[in-house]
């Protein structure tokens, strides 16, 4: 019985099992530097698009949102029907 009341130290090994940071929201005071420069290195590796593939990536997503609302409110439509047609008869 005194063997299992004794508890085993943790030790901290430093290892990350997951990562919980979130983009957008404050991180620990002490590595918000360390980002802002890391920031700064990032905004100028960014890629500068041509204005052909720029319209060509917006009318993609747009295109993509189209579809997706289609598909939407078709279900939606088949679903009034159903409802119409075989639910409420």
């Amino acid at each position: 019985m005194s063997k299992k009341d004794k508890k085993e130290r943790f030790v901290d090994d430093g290892r990350v099992i997951a990562d919980m940071s979130v983009d957008g929201m404050p991180g620990p005071l002490f590595l918000r530097k360390a980002r802002k420069q890391q920031a700064k290195v990032t905004d100028q590796l960014q890629v500068k698009l041509t204005k052909r593939e720029y319209i060509t990536t917006s009318l993609g997503m747009i295109s993509s949102y189209v579809i997706f609302g289609l598909v939407v409110f078709g279900g939606f439509a088949l679903f009034i029907l159903f409802c119409i047609k075989v639910w409420f008869k």
